[in-house]
């Protein structure tokens, strides 16, 4: 798993990863008014029921679908988030695909010094992170608490892949491992439909399916979770069952870094 720099050609444009979004939710709604014997051959409502149900004509919606249409219009995606019975996360996910113009290939940078400065300064267990989930600055407190990430390579410096790919993960979330790591993919695949198509993502969804039998399962899901904070139960190897709070802040500067930080709960388990 390597990080990839890149020219800044612009890649293809998002309208695939619409396409794909809608096709996803659009098999997941059971169709209504509909005899119980009636038989489909694919899951969920047809192209022509969402046609319908929006206001927009099926030769549209099915170019949509293909990632050939133009962008729609913000009326468009609000009437397509009635018919789909989005969410309000999945609801702003579908407008900032139809919204993002082309993104530039992505490109590994160091995080500001200020930045890592202040990460390594901090009490509490926290890391720094991009884009794509790499790891560019952390804090003695979280090489305890998780791992030392001086003692990965670069290359394999990166949150998720810590836990899909790291035995040590397993067993530090234990019980929780599933359910956590289920959470972190979905809140990822937001992240990697904006990128979809550049190298450095896609191969280090590659390494995922590789390497994590359970991946692919929440991958198809196609879930999505804007939970930035919680709680989570740690199996650590010295300290034993520990309980911390978590939760990740956008930095000013540069809202493609994301700072995460952990603190002890006061539960009974807390020394």
């Amino acid at each position: 798993m390597k990080l990839v720099s890149r020219s800044t050609t612009l890649l293809p444009s998002p309208n695939k990863q619409l396409g794909d979004f809608l096709r996803s939710r659009r098999a997941k709604l059971a169709p209504k008014n509909r005899p119980a014997s009636g038989r489909r051959r694919t899951p969920g409502l047809k192209r022509e029921e969402v046609a319908l149900a929006a206001g927009i004509s099926v030769e549209w919606y099915v170019k949509l679908e293909q990632g050939r249409g133009s962008r729609p219009s913000v009326e468009t995606i609000a009437a397509l988030s009635r018919a789909l019975e989005l969410d309000a996360v999945e609801a702003r996910h579908l407008a900032k695909l139809a919204a993002s113009g082309p993104e530039r290939p992505f490109v590994a940078r160091p995080a500001p010094a200020s930045l890592v400065a202040l990460v390594e300064q901090m009490v509490e267990p926290c890391y720094l992170t991009n884009q794509r989930w790499d790891v560019l600055a952390w804090n003695a407190p979280a090489a305890d608490l998780l791992v030392d990430f001086a003692m990965l390579t670069p290359q394999n410096r990166n949150i998720l892949a810590f836990m899909l790919l790291d035995p040590r993960a397993r067993r530090l979330f234990a019980h929780g491992w599933q359910s956590e790591g289920a959470r972190m993919v979905s809140r990822f695949r937001a992240d990697f439909d904006r990128w979809s198509g550049d190298p450095a993502f896609e191969m280090l969804v590659a390494d995922f399916r590789a390497g994590c039998p359970e991946f692919e399962i929440w991958w198809q899901r196609y879930d999505l979770d804007a939970a930035t904070s919680g709680t989570k139960e740690l199996t650590h190897p010295r300290l034993g069952i520990v309980r911390y709070n978590h939760a990740s802040f956008q930095a000013n500067d540069d809202p493609a870094l994301k700072l995460a930080i952990y603190t002890r709960t006061n539960g009974p388990d807390s020394r």
